[in-house]
């Protein structure tokens, strides 16, 4: 069942930002990403993690994020750091967080658990805005029972595919997050597949994680593409070299959103005609043609094209 009224947000371009790090959190806000998430899981170390929390306030509050889609990655529901980083930071800075990415579930159950804290936070703390939740599936029990995860809350927004930690988990064997390897084609198109299926199916946005060699502008925006070819609206950019790529690729060219609006606008006067096909230049244009270009119509709408 596609669950609506969820917010639409941009995340062409999901920016990864320590959240110990006073200076790259000033950065984060000023770059061009559409969406940020400041991290309060790998990125951080142990022993910096609780006060981290105080940091990432602090920048929720007083930076000016834009239109930013302001996200805080948490650790994950098997920690001791889980419950403090959802209470700290909502209590503190939730009028001004947007969503909360939950790192590692397993089943729907880790998923409900951080819905159900969100809940009587926005009780207690009277919050105007619904707190979404973008779910980071880089387990092979996350991805095994991807569907469930992506249908078991309407708070959920978004599901990320984490390759890295993914990688880890089924053992596949790789020097750089997110690289190409041996295997004879794309080693993560199954995963990718499935998630952006699994999203696409509950009406949530599906995103592709992170690519380690930042230096690698070509290999970067080949992996984009992939995803985008499955679907997926997005990819991570853990440095700032990527976040122009990915704009890039993820946003429909000036060139295919005028013909977009050009074949729409012809078809539906077409349709007012009572004809339920056309051709356009050459082309054969339809009802199904139109749901297409809607697709590239809401894209430019969101991003303001």
């Amino acid at each position: 069942m596609v669950m609506t009224g969820r917010p639409k947000r941009a995340r062409r371009s999901q920016l990864s930002v320590p959240g110990s790090n006073e200076k790259m959190l000033q950065k984060a806000a000023a770059s061009a990403a559409d969406h940020v998430f400041l991290d309060l899981e790998d990125s951080v170390a142990a022993s910096v993690k609780v006060e981290a929390r105080a940091r990432i306030c602090w920048a929720l509050n007083t930076l000016d994020w834009g239109r930013k889609t302001r996200c805080v990655r948490i650790n994950d529901v098997t920690t001791e750091w889980c419950h403090g980083d959802v209470i700290e930071v909502v209590e503190t800075a939730g009028a001004n967080l947007d969503t909360i990415m939950l790192t590692k579930p397993y089943t729907a159950a880790d998923v409900l658990f951080l819905d159900r804290l969100l809940g009587q936070l926005e009780k207690k703390l009277r919050l105007e805005r619904r707190i979404g939740i973008e779910v980071l599936i880089e387990e092979v029990q996350g991805l095994q029972n991807v569907e469930a995860i992506a249908t078991c809350s309407d708070r959920v927004e978004c599901l990320i595919f984490g390759m890295g930690d993914y990688s880890a988990s089924q053992g596949i064997e790789m020097e750089n997050i997110g690289a190409t390897s041996e295997y004879p084609g794309d080693i993560f198109h199954y995963a990718r597949f499935r998630i952006a299926m699994a999203a696409r199916a509950a009406g949530l946005d599906a995103v592709d994680g992170p690519f380690g060699d930042f230096r690698d502008d070509a290999a970067y925006r080949e992996e984009a593409r992939r995803a985008k070819a499955l679907g997926m609206v997005g990819k991570w950019a853990i440095h700032p070299n990527q976040i122009a790529p990915a704009l890039d690729v993820f946003s429909p060219s000036p060139e295919k959103v005028v013909r977009a609006r050009k074949l729409e606008a012809s078809l539906k006067e077409a349709i007012a005609q009572g004809l339920g096909a056309i051709q356009v230049d050459g082309v054969m244009v339809d009802v199904a043609v139109l749901r297409l270009l809607r697709n590239t119509l809401d894209q430019a709408d969101l991003y303001n094209l």
